[in-house]
């Protein structure tokens, strides 16, 4: 990718963490609010922790862009491992307990979408060691 096509897609990817990060406080507020009355105890545990890895994930994203000295392309890979993390681990876990999908048919969503969020984990720390 040339020069212009890294700042286009780490534009991208801040903008979209930017709305992850807007939805973390709408989810959090639906599920305390609207949520506690509907599911049960363990349901909305879940679904507290899929927005609580969103947000995690959401600063890490802004850690990655603001303060590393990593080139463009490395945060890029970093930012789009921990965009799809969030949208496997805590979307399925949204889709499971507000959505009322059955665990049983997207039971591997979840686990496959904490592994895109330790890979890029490793990868940011991988790209920090080569410094």
């Amino acid at each position: 990718m040339n020069l212009k096509t890294n700042c286009t897609m780490h534009k991208i990817i801040l903008i979209i963490t930017a709305v992850l990060g807007a939805l973390s406080v709408v989810f959090g507020a639906f599920g305390a609010h609207s949520l506690h009355s509907k599911l049960g105890a363990e349901a909305l545990k879940n679904f507290e922790t899929g927005v609580r890895y969103q947000m995690y994930h959401v600063l890490a994203i802004f850690l990655v862009a603001a303060l590393s000295q990593l080139q463009d392309t490395d945060k890029n890979q970093i930012g789009i491992l921990f965009l799809i993390g969030i949208l496997f681990f805590s979307g399925s876990l949204y889709a499971i307990t507000a959505g009322g999908i059955n665990p049983k048919s997207i039971w591997f969503i979840t686990p496959l979408g904490g592994l895109f969020m330790i890979a890029g984990w490793v990868w940011f720390a991988y790209k920090l060691i080569g410094l």
